[in-house]
């Protein structure tokens, strides 16, 4: 039904479009679509520049959609959720889960022409793991459980201090040159594309890496062009200056024709939510939390905002990570002012009160969603206003410092491991951005990490996720469906359960 409703939505798009043309001035004629130098290109529009080119270092979930064609680990994650041998050529675990041994997969290059040696597979573990410098802080937490690495040959042979049934996942790091130190410039990978070029705030550039030791991209040019103005990620739709466009909203969509695009439906594979910063008044009071989930509609955000297009969630997990998701959490609080007028009461607030929502402005659909929210809760007496941001001020100030009261975003995991969605809200996480701060919780991310048995260790997780919603450490609304405009012609588009983007199986249709 969804889609015929797109299709209906690309109908009103050629219509109002005519009528555009209609109504230009005499003598201007519509935008000619560009001539491409060659058939095997095309350039994708993106709503944000690339917070850092380093893949160890990057944060924003844009920036590693678009780096996943650039770096590989030694395992890598399929569109089907699996983990298969990437850099390495076989893994086995071994001594009751620990030992991972690895074996090299012979001839992989880096992009710069070298091939990949046992130093650099160290070097990149390792780095990652904190274990190059005494006292340093590991970049990923979950690999301080590696208490010896070593390697011989073509053979890598990593020991944890315990037992981690999630250690492979982590293992997709990206595996980068041991003796190169321009990574935050020019990085240098092992993937289908390799990086040329990036302007800020205007272009990133990919070409195809036709010694690439897997399957090769079909295209030879992939530009990614930074427009965070909604109206011109359309423009350059309708321009012919963009051939693909990821996470549109449905007004953009309705602005397409249908002659000239498709669109493919997936899922975003995120958590969007009004996040809370449980330290600052009145969000350190968990009946103010629990008087906003009872306030917020977020199936009226998603019939309002997206047209009816979106996965109500009730806590931090996505329908994708299967065996983790507990859909029952999804109407945990149903809407009812009422009760969260109570709550309010009772938290001392019976009038209300006034609360700021930070938003990142080249992120429609959350601007969206913060406008349906302060209407929705004008109803409880709460006056909300909207505080929009550029991307790089969100990356800062909210994400990095905590400086907010309440923002609307959505995160996410780059790998298919429940822990990296929910490690973010033990007390001691350097990514606590929200600081949720409770010991029970921090006591079963404990339970859940030590864990020995997968069935016993989804149990605690799924404990962790009502935890979360009792708590109601943020107010959760939805994993947004993903709209992707595709000029006809392109074919190939892969969704995975990821946030990624692979380019490698795009083409066009001769």
């Amino acid at each position: 039904m969804k889609k015929k409703i797109l299709a209906v939505i690309l109908v009103l798009g050629m219509l109002m479009a005519l009528l555009a043309a209609c109504g230009r001035k005499g003598g201007e004629t519509p935008p000619a679509v560009k001539e491409r130098t060659t058939a095997n290109e095309i350039t994708i529009g993106i709503a944000q520049d690339l917070d850092s080119l380093d893949p160890h270092l990057a944060v924003a979930a844009g920036t590693k959609e678009v780096m996943f064609n650039v770096f590989e680990g030694l395992v890598k994650p399929t569109s089907d959720g699996n983990l298969v041998p990437a850099v390495a050529s076989n893994v086995s675990v071994e001594d009751g889960g620990l030992t991972y041994v690895f074996t090299l997969r012979q001839g992989v290059k880096f992009h710069n022409g070298k091939t990949v040696e046992m130093q650099d597979v160290l070097y990149s573990v390792r780095r990652c793991a904190g274990l190059l410098e005494d006292g340093a802080e590991p970049l990923v937490p979950a690999l301080a459980v590696i208490a010896d690495i070593q390697g011989e040959g073509d053979t890598l042979t990593i020991t944890l201090s315990e037992p981690n049934l999630e250690f492979l996942a982590y293992m997709t790091l990206a595996i980068l040159p041991a003796d190169y130190d321009q990574q935050a410039t020019a990085p240098v990978g092992t993937g289908p594309f390799k990086f040329v070029s990036r302007a800020a705030q205007d272009n990133v550039v990919l070409e195809r890496f036709d010694d690439y030791w897997g399957t090769p991209a079909k295209l030879q040019k992939v530009t990614f062009k930074i427009i965070e103005d909604e109206s011109g990620l359309v423009r350059g739709l309708q321009s012919g200056a963009l051939d693909l466009v990821s996470h549109m909203t449905y007004t953009q969509i309705s602005q397409l024709d249908k002659n000239d695009f498709h669109v493919e439906e997936g899922s975003m594979n995120l958590v969007q939510a009004l996040y809370l910063n449980n330290s600052v008044k009145p969000f350190d009071d968990v009946r103010v939390r629990q008087a906003l989930c009872y306030a917020i509609d977020k199936q009226g955000i998603i019939d309002m905002a997206f047209d009816g297009y979106g996965i109500p969630l009730g806590t931090s997990m996505f329908p994708s990570f299967g065996k983790y998701y507990d859909d029952s959490l999804t109407d945990y609080y149903p809407h009812d002012v009422a009760k969260a007028k109570e709550l309010l009461a009772q938290a001392g607030y019976p009038n209300g009160f006034e609360m700021t929502i930070t938003v990142p402005s080249n992120y429609q659909p959350h601007v969206d969603t913060a406008q349906v929210i302060v209407e929705q809760l004008k109803e409880t007496g709460i006056t909300a206003t909207i505080i929009p941001v550029e991307w790089d001020t969100w990356l800062s100030d909210v994400y990095g410092k905590s400086e907010f009261q309440s923002t609307i975003t959505g995160l996410t995991s780059d790998n298919m491991t429940a822990r990296k969605l929910l490690e973010r809200f033990n007390t001691q996480a350097g990514n606590n951005f929200t600081k949720y701060n409770n010991p029970k919780y921090d006591e079963l991310f404990a339970q859940a990490v030590a864990a020995t048995d997968d069935a016993a260790q989804t149990a605690i997780y799924r404990q962790m996720e009502r935890h979360l919603t009792e708590n109601a450490a943020n107010v959760y609304i939805q994993d947004m469906a993903d709209l992707v405009a595709v000029r006809n012609g392109v074919k190939g588009l892969t969704f995975y359960p990821l946030y990624v983007l692979d380019v490698s199986t795009l083409y066009w249709d001769k």
